[in-house]
């Protein structure tokens, strides 16, 4: 709520970086124990971009009490179940847990929440087409990783957890470029882009899990199309 309180507004992105700072070395702390290798990054990053994207969603709320009590409640609620969520998968890196299913559920819904949130900031700028597509993709990037390696658990990053990281976020870059020329609400675009990561992200893991049936694929799919379909009825094609 610091962020809101601030009497500049050049203060509130130095209080956002310092309160993901802040997150990635509070969960340091807590699960420093286990720590090792890859997981300073893939464990950490997870709880530290959804301190920023909460953060940042914070500037596009009314500055009202009855919006920063909600959210920094949902706020605290959502980085708790985050943090046993990384804690979780710590553990299972180790020895096999029965709660690691459920916490890879909870964690690609954190993190799809997470994603709609910084993709609708990024947009909300109104900045140029190339801006976008490169702000995306970092957020691609930093998302999709620690989500494919949540599926193998490996000490190390393997090659196709990295090419099919890197590949997706070029996928996304291209599609952040088109739809900054497409004359769509700024909300409706960054819940086009989710439905996308949603589908592929979560195909891509099924893959890593040997699970991946033209069914599975079907079902991804519907859920793009469905919300394109929604797209289009918002699209203010007259003032293109």
């Amino acid at each position: 709520m610091l962020t809101q309180l601030m009497p500049f507004d050049v203060l509130r992105y130095p209080l956002v970086f310092l309160l993901a700072l802040a997150t990635y070395g509070g969960a340091a702390f807590g699960l420093r124990e286990d720590l090792k290798g890859i997981e300073w990054a893939t464990l950490l990053l997870p709880p530290t971009m959804y301190s920023a994207a909460v953060a940042l969603f914070y500037f596009l709320l009314p500055a009202r009490w009855i919006t920063r009590i909600p959210v920094a409640a949902l706020y605290a609620v959502g980085l708790y179940a985050l943090l046993l969520t990384e804690n979780i998968f710590n553990v299972a890196a180790a020895r096999t847990i029965g709660l690691f299913r459920a916490a890879r559920t909870v964690g690609f819904l954190l993190m799809l929440l997470t994603f709609y949130l910084l993709t609708l900031t990024v947009f909300s700028f109104r900045a140029f087409p190339w801006m976008n597509s490169i702000f995306v993709a970092m957020i691609s990037f930093l998302h999709i990783f620690p989500m494919l390696w949540s599926i193998t658990l490996e000490e190390k990053a393997s090659r196709t957890i990295i090419t099919l990281s890197g590949a997706l976020s070029v996928l996304f870059a291209q599609f952040a470029w088109m739809l900054s020329f497409w004359p769509m609400p700024t909300a409706m675009i960054a819940l086009l882009l989710t439905s996308v990561f949603y589908s592929t992200v979560g195909m891509a893991q099924e893959y890593l899990s040997n699970k991946l049936y033209k069914k599975t694929i079907v079902e991804f799919f519907l859920v793009c199309i469905v919300i394109f379909i929604a797209s289009l009825f918002t699209t203010r094609w007259r003032g293109m």
